[in-house]
């Protein structure tokens, strides 16, 4: 059985999808970008910044599951240019800093919006 996960505190879905689901003892998050979940637009900023609430706004969906990022088991990032992985990696290890989770990154040819960066995350309850 899948459980919807919902938080204002993180950007409303802009398709047909949950910004996550639980399932047993998991819990998958959708991909987030930079959008501030009160204006609905982008960040301004450059690809740090961008990460930065990507990060807060994963941080979000997290909570209101009942997660934290010592829960997280696994990530994906997506970027559309690999040479922002450097200023990425900086702000997502601010993040998971103990014991970072199972991780891929893939260059994409673009990202919903016009961000630089989405991240996606699966947690273990």
């Amino acid at each position: 059985m899948l459980e919807k996960i919902f938080t204002p505190n993180a950007p409303a879905p802009i398709g047909p999808y949950n910004q996550a689901v639980r399932s047993g003892d998991f819990v998958f998050c959708s991909g987030q970008i930079p959008l501030d979940p009160v204006s609905g637009e982008i960040v301004p900023g450059d690809v740090s910044a961008q990460t930065r609430q990507v990060m807060k706004n994963v941080e979000a969906v997290l909570t209101a599951a009942d997660a934290t990022f010592s829960s997280v088991v696994k990530t994906t990032i997506f970027l559309i240019d690999m040479n922002d992985f450097a200023a990425v990696n900086a702000v997502y290890g601010e993040y998971f800093v103990d014991t970072p989770p199972a991780r891929s990154t893939v260059a994409v040819a673009g990202l919903p919006r016009g961000s630089r960066v989405e991240i996606e995350v699966t947690a273990l309850l």
